[in-house]
């Protein structure tokens, strides 16, 4: 074991996940680790700091003196990140697109991208402790359809609260258009049974409470919505989709979900 600027490392671990932090998309493969007896360890800094770190499965702080438009490892950000990033060829070979939330085997060389899929890794790594992945190759592939809709409903989310406070009513329609798909989905399902895919919690259930959970912090720029002729998309979902609500809500109070998530939803609890 070793340790880093923003915690443990495990040296046996599973899988080591390099992102911003805190990061609800991080989240998801963090409860099912917890849940499957997985070992994930989790290397990141605050959205503001992440560009003055070298991106590399050994992700560090990069020293002034090696940062700046001449440093070898410079490259131009360009997703969610402006400006100058720092990332070695070894990152780029393992994530070609360059992105984070990122996640890595032991050896460093395979690059998992895309939360929901580095979620499907941890889930299949612990599958001997707890099967959150289906039972067989249908049930596999349902879970499979409610989190490629949910990848949709995040990248919307992502793009949605990143310009919240220029929006566009093209940008406004597309997340409403998005959301409304997605929770109708969610609150068909949950309406036949207590679980998202079947008879039994999958990780189509976390992916589901994690991006939930990142779309309602929407409520907090209400004022900046409304000043450009907009409402908060989540606005009326306890009206509009009861079971996802409660759904997402059951959830946060168990042990895997709430060691992660915290007080993340506090506001949303008590706001009328």
């Amino acid at each position: 074991m070793r340790f880093t600027e923003r915690g443990i490392v495990l040296a046996d671990a599973e899988f080591r996940i390099f992102s911003y932090l805190p990061n609800p998309r991080v989240w998801k493969s963090l409860i099912t680790a917890d849940l499957c007896g997985v070992q994930v360890d989790v290397i990141g800094d605050k959205p503001a700091r992440l560009s003055q770190w070298l991106w590399d499965y050994e992700a560090r702080l990069l020293p002034p003196e090696m940062r700046g438009e001449e440093s070898v490892y410079a490259r131009t950000g360009r997703r969610g990140f402006s400006g100058t990033l720092y990332k070695t060829d070894a990152f780029l070979r393992a994530q070609p697109f360059g992105t984070v939330p990122c996640a890595f085997g032991p050896s460093g060389h395979v690059g998992l991208f895309e939360s929901n899929s580095i979620l499907r890794a941890v889930a299949r790594a612990g599958s001997k402790t707890l099967n959150l992945y289906g039972d067989d190759i249908y049930s596999a592939s349902r879970i499979d359809g409610f989190l490629d809709a949910n990848l949709v409903f995040a990248r919307e989310v992502q793009v949605y609260l990143l310009s919240i406070e220029d929006l566009s009513s093209g940008a406004h329609e597309r997340m409403v258009s998005a959301y409304e798909f997605y929770l109708s989905g969610i609150e068909s399902a949950l309406g036949h049974g207590q679980w998202i895919s079947g008879d039994t919690m999958s990780i189509a259930d976390i992916s589901f409470v994690c991006d939930f959970a990142q779309c309602l912090r929407d409520r907090f720029f209400d004022a900046q919505l409304q000043s450009q002729g907009f409402s908060a998309v989540s606005s009326q979902c306890r009206i509009d989709y009861p079971r996802a609500v409660q759904h997402m809500l059951t959830l946060c109070e168990t042990p895997a979900f709430k060691s992660h998530m915290g007080d993340y939803l506090d506001a949303f609890k008590t706001a009328e």
